[in-house]
C-alpha cells in the first residue's frame, strides 16, 4: 500500500484527505501552521456528519476515518515517509515549483509526485526536478469525497511505472481514473466544462436567451443525460448520420472567442466574482449560497449512493 501525504489544506486538500480515508488508506495532511490544520480538521468532521446524515457510513466508519488521518505542520516529517505525495497548494506555477523542489530533496527518488492542479501541465511543474519522471497530474473533481473522476495525466517525462502506480492508488481509494496522454491546457474534463461555458456566453450576449434559460437548458436535457452517456455514446445512440449533418450546419456558427466574454470580464473588473462576493451573474446571499450548494451535494450523493449499490 502507497503511503500518502496530501500538501494543501484548501477545499480540494481537505476532500481528496477524507477520500483517501474512507478508503481505508492512511493519510497525512499538511499545513503550513495550526490553524490551517485546525480548520482542515473541523471541515473534514463536518463532512463526516454529512455521510453519516446521508446514511452513507455509520458512525463506526466514522470513526476509522478519523482514525486514518493525521495532521501535520512539519514539511519534512510529511514528505520523507510518503511514497505518494499530492499537491493541492493554490494554483499558481513558482508556488508549486519551490513546493516540489524542496520534496525533492526530503523524498526517495521514486515518490510519485502528483499535482492536483485543474490546468498547469505536470511538464512545467517537473522542469527543474532531477527526477521529473516521477511527476503527474492526479486531478481530483471538487468535492472529491463525492465526484468518482480523477484524471491522471502523463507529463512529457512521466514513465509507465507511475502512471501505473498512479492508477492502482486512484482505484484502490474507489475513484475512476482516466489517463490523458498529453498535458493539454485544461486537460479533459475542464476543457469540455469551459467549451459549454463559452458557448453559454456567446448565447447571452448575442441575445439569444437569458442567463436563467441557458442554464435552465443545460440542468433540464443535456445535464440530465450526460450522467449515463457522454457526448460519444449519446452521438452514437443518436445516429452518426444525424449528429455528422447538425455539425456540419452548426459547427460554424458555434462561438470561437479566444479569451473570455465581454460580460464575464466586466463583472470581474467591478469585483463581482459570483457567490463569495455576493454577486455575479446571479445575486446571491448567504441563505441562496447555502441552498443550492445543499441540493448539489445531496445530487452527488444521489449517485454516489447509484454507483455502491452497482459496485
Amino acid at each position: 500500500m502507497e503511503k500518502v501525504s496530501v500538501i494543501g489544506t484548501g477545499l480540494m486538500g481537505n476532500t481528496i484527505t477524507l477520500a483517501i480515508a474512507w478508503a481505508d488508506v492512511p493519510v497525512i495532511i499538511y499545513g503550513l501552521n495550526d490553524t490551517e490544520t485546525e480548520n482542515a480538521k473541523n471541515y473534514i468532521n463536518k463532512e463526516i456528519e454529512t455521510l453519516i446524515k446521508s446514511q452513507l457510513i455509520d458512525k463506526d466508519k466514522a470513526e476509522q476515518i478519523t482514525e486514518s488521518i493525521e495532521y501535520s505542520t512539519d514539511l519534512k516529517e510529511t514528505a520523507k515517509h510518503a511514497t505518494f505525495i499530492i499537491e493541492a497548494v493554490p494554483e499558481n506555477l513558482e508556488i508549486k515549483l519551490e513546493l516540489f523542489s524542496k520534496l525533492e530533496s526530503y523524498c526517495a527518488k521514486d515518490t510519485i509526485f502528483a499535482s492536483n492542479s485543474s490546468s498547469l501541465p505536470p511538464t512545467k511543474m517537473a522542469q527543474n526536478l532531477q527526477y521529473p519522471e516521477r511527476v503527474l497530474g492526479a486531478h481530483f473533481w471538487n468535492p472529491a469525497h463525492l465526484v468518482p473522476l480523477v484524471e491522471i495525466i502523463r507529463g512529457e517525462k512521466t514513465t509507465d511505472r507511475f502512471i501505473e502506480r498512479a492508477k492502482e492508488l486512484i482505484y484502490t481509494i474507489k475513484k475512476d481514473p482516466i489517463l490523458v496522454n498529453k498535458d493539454v491546457v485544461g486537460f479533459v474534463g475542464n476543457r469540455l466544462q469551459f467549451a459549454i461555458l463559452r458557448e453559454a456566453q456567446y448565447l447571452y450576449e448575442t441575445g439569444v436567451a437569458s442567463i436563467e434559460d441557458i442554464d435552465k437548458a443545460v440542468q433540464l436535457s443535456i445535464g440530465r443525460r450526460l450522467g449515463v452517456t457522454g457526448p460519444f455514446l449519446s452521438a452514437d445512440l443518436g445516429g452518426l448520420d444525424v449528429f455528422k449533418s447538425i455539425s456540419d450546419y452548426t459547427f460554424s456558427d458555434l462561438s470561437n472567442q479566444k479569451k473570455a466574454s465581454r460580460t464575464i470580464d466586466e463583472l470581474v473588473n467591478n469585483g463581482n466574482l459570483g457567490e463569495k462576493t455576493g454577486k455575479g451573474y446571479y445575486d446571491w446571499n448567504e441563505e441562496t449560497g447555502n441552498e443550492i450548494k445543499q441540493k448539489r451535494q445531496e445530487e452527488l450523493i444521489h449517485w454516489l449512493k447509484k454507483d455502491l449499490k452497482n459496485n
